[in-house]
């Protein structure tokens, strides 16, 4: 799935990120709006992991 794909699938695909990293409140969900690197942002503030942990989490949930 590549960006603009994510960003016009969001609405669907908000549930699998809640379910993947389920401490992201609705909100910082739904302020995401499809961005990769907010989301990413997000699960390192939220995960207190590296931006590259990151971004492999994204990308293998992007993937799967």
């Amino acid at each position: 799935m590549n960006k603009d794909e994510l960003k016009g699938h969001w609405n669907k695909l908000q549930g699998s990120v809640k379910e993947k990293w389920g401490k992201l409140t609705d909100d910082e969900v739904a302020e995401i709006e499809g961005n990769k690197d907010q989301l990413v942002g997000k699960i390192q503030e939220k995960y207190g992991v590296a931006r590259e942990e990151a971004e492999k989490q994204v990308d293998e949930w992007k993937n799967s």
